[in-house]
């Protein structure tokens, strides 16, 4: 696997020739981003050695580099996900590269269901704790001693210096915000609503099945990382209404211009 991720990282080394401030992975419906970066390069992943494909509705196949807010940025347009089939350290395979590449700040988003009882639909929460549920963890097995230690502190999985400068931004924009728990499930189900009971009698706020992963890997790299979630749907014991896959990409839609605005905010302002 280490072999595949250097090959893989000196493709893309060869071909952007710089070291990007920041990756950022987008998530469900939230591929309008990459409209507001100005494109030095654009890659397919089928171009890419060793680099897996997406299969989801919603997501793309590319990966950018270039410039957003006068910083150097690759971004990826369409995550992989476990529920897909993937096994877990495929789905971490491009944060790894990311390390090998030189980057230290990582910004993820996701469509998530949200629990929280003060959350509505297309409402924005900046994660600030996570906790894994995932069938699989991604640091099982060997340790790659090259990349990070056996035993990971996450004790501040996502950064907090970031969430304040993202704080600050959302206040200047006049943008509602919540902090919160994301909790990762396998998918590719939508929760219960007796599963969704669940995950805010354990402390959850959202619920999703992505992010988590790729976080864990990033703190074994000594990454910085940023999360952002879109309330798509809602559930509870109580409440038990019909979603949908294209339902999560409206209220992603929703959302978007609000989502630019702070991450191109958190990109602009928060040093690389």
């Amino acid at each position: 696997m280490f072999e595949k991720i250097k090959e893989t990282a000196a493709f893309i080394q060869a071909v952007i020739r710089e070291t990007p401030d920041f990756a950022i992975i987008l998530g469900s419906g939230l591929g309008k981003l990459k409209d507001e970066v100005t494109a030095l390069y654009e890659l397919d992943y089928t171009e890419i050695p060793n680099f897996p494909q997406t299969t989801v509705a919603g997501h793309g196949g590319k990966l950018i580099y270039g410039t957003l807010e006068g910083k150097k940025v690759l971004l990826m347009s369409g995550r992989f996900h476990y529920y897909e089939g993937h096994d877990i350290r495929t789905v971490v395979f491009p944060v790894r590269v990311f390390h090998l590449l030189g980057i230290k700040n990582l910004i993820l988003s996701n469509a998530a269901g949200g629990v929280h009882p003060d959350f509505q639909v297309a409402d924005i929460m900046i994660i600030n704790d996570q906790i894994n549920m995932m069938p699989e963890h991604p640091l099982r097995g060997k340790n790659l001693d090259e990349l990070g230690p056996r035993f990971v502190d996450m004790s501040e999985p996502y950064h907090k210096k970031m969430i304040a400068v993202a704080q600050a931004v959302a206040a200047e924009k006049g943008i509602k915000v919540h902090e919160g728990c994301y909790v990762a499930l396998q998918g590719p189900t939508f929760e219960t609503p007796a599963e969704y009971g669940m995950i805010r009698a354990i402390g959850g706020d959202v619920v999703g099945m992505s992010t988590v992963p790729e976080v864990i890997v990033a703190k074994h790299q000594g990454m910085d990382c940023f999360g952002i979630s879109i309330i798509t749907d809602l559930g509870g014991p109580d409440i038990a209404h019909t979603v949908s896959h294209e339902e999560v990409l409206q209220a992603a839609n929703r959302a978007m211009p609000n989502v630019i605005q702070l991450v191109k905010g958190l990109v602009r302002n928060y040093p690389s």
